[in-house]
């Protein structure tokens, strides 16, 4: 006779399906923000969008962020599902058939089919998102090249999953008390390697790059470059318009890789005081060293997560292993229960490093008012990307909480506007 525990996966999965939804439904009917700002005032929604587009892009907003809870508990309901159902240990024994001597050829076979799996299970829902995005205006890709990306990213994925799955293999097998700390230490440079890289490597492989054409912009971007000491004599744009109507614009990379971008649709639709500030605000960024300390905050981050994980990935498996069929803590079919620990820890920390990122943002602006001593501009450009991206001006504050990497579109413009008025 089956034990409780065989029974158990179901009940947690209604469970945590029924907690998302719920969730994405309060999401999705929460009327309870109100437009915080006096009429009039520029962070006031209604003075640079019509009652209809203020609608639009709350509609849009909610859906989006409903779909962002529903699909968090969905993607943790997938995993459980690919280990319940016995998934996990007959893609473990289709790479043991295959590779019976070597390590990273079963890590490499079980990876490929995993990532497979998981993503044809969860496309229903990606591809609903970008309907959404192409029902709204604010997304202009084709199915054509969508799946295109998708499987770029798939790839992407595959491709740098697998030395991270096959060296925690390792560590788990050679040093089942301390594999957690190797791997934490050996999580640095591969995550320094990465920021590297995804400049000159990653990037270009979903879109094209060229110099900017604008010579004059081009110059008054530099000359802001040189000030902030960015080892960059070159900027780029890139042909995002085929794919969305959204404004984007950043500075990444270290040393050599920094590279300034940016998008077509922003050199479109901004003027050139707009670009300056928005690339102030980017380089703000470089100056004040955001990406070194973020990636300080990611390795402290990573070490508490892989210690969180060491304590529980094993009490779990030994807890649940017979029945998802796992022979041992460092059976590959226990992948998904890593992956699952991963995804819930990341989840539960996204308040704290949502809060330290809309530091680092406000910070950024602070710098761009100061570099280019138009913070008229930047509030026009604020209120351009609102418009055009349909980013809800004023969201509820559990969005803000969870999702919110900036702050909000009202509160920066309204801290531009106190710089405004000391001028």
């Amino acid at each position: 006779m089956k034990s409780l525990r065989a029974y158990l996966t179901l009940p947690i999965c209604l469970l945590i399906l029924l907690g998302s939804l719920g969730v994405s439904y309060y999401v999705y009917k929460d009327t309870g923000h109100v437009v915080q700002t006096p009429n009039g005032d520029e962070a006031n929604p209604l003075s640079f969008m019509s009652a209809a587009e203020y609608q639009r892009a709350e509609d849009y907003s909610r859906i989006k962020d409903a779909l962002y809870f529903a699909g968090q508990g969905f993607h943790w309901v997938v995993l459980l599902f690919v280990l319940a159902a016995g998934l996990s240990a007959k893609m473990r024994d289709r790479a043991t058939r295959i590779f019976r001597s070597s390590s990273l050829g079963q890590v490499t076979v079980y990876t490929v089919l995993f990532q497979i799996v998981v993503t044809l299970i969860e496309m229903p829902l990606d591809w609903y998102r970008h309907v959404v995005d192409v029902n709204y205006g604010v997304s202009n890709m084709t199915a054509e090249a969508w799946f295109q990306d998708n499987l770029i990213s798939l790839g992407v994925d595959t491709v740098m999953t697998i030395p991270v799955i096959w060296l925690a293999w390792l560590f788990l097998k050679k040093s089942p008390r301390r594999w957690w700390l190797w791997m934490w230490m050996v999580s640095i440079p591969l995550t320094a390697f990465v920021i590297v890289i995804q400049p000159i490597v990653v990037d270009p492989l979903y879109n094209d790059f060229r110099p900017l054409q604008n010579q004059e912009l081009k110059t008054k971007i530099l000359n802001l470059a040189h000030q902030a000491d960015i080892p960059s004599d070159d900027v780029y744009e890139v042909d995002m318009s085929k794919k969305t109507n959204a404004l984007n614009a950043y500075v990444n990379g270290i040393g050599p890789s920094a590279r300034i971008v940016l998008w077509d649709t922003t050199l479109q639709k901004l003027n050139d005081d707009e670009i300056v500030f928005i690339m102030g605000h980017e380089m703000g960024h470089y100056v004040k060293h955001h990406i070194l300390w973020g990636f300080a905050g990611t390795v402290a981050g990573t070490f508490v997560m892989v210690y969180l994980i060491a304590v529980t990935f094993r009490r779990i498996v030994r807890w649940m292993g017979e029945h998802w069929h796992i022979e041992h803590v460092h059976d590959l079919s226990a992948v998904p229960v890593g992956l699952l620990l991963i995804s819930v820890i990341s989840f539960a920390s996204s308040p704290l490093e949502n809060y330290v990122e809309r530091y680092y943002e406000h910070s950024a602006d602070s710098y761009a008012v100061e570099v280019t001593d138009n913070p008229e501009s930047g509030i026009h450009s604020f209120q351009k990307l609102a418009r055009l991206s349909l980013s809800d001006p004023n969201p509820p504050e559990i969005v803000k909480f969870f999702r919110y990497t900036h702050p909000t579109i009202s509160e920066r413009i309204e801290y531009l506007e106190e710089q405004e008025k000391k001028q």
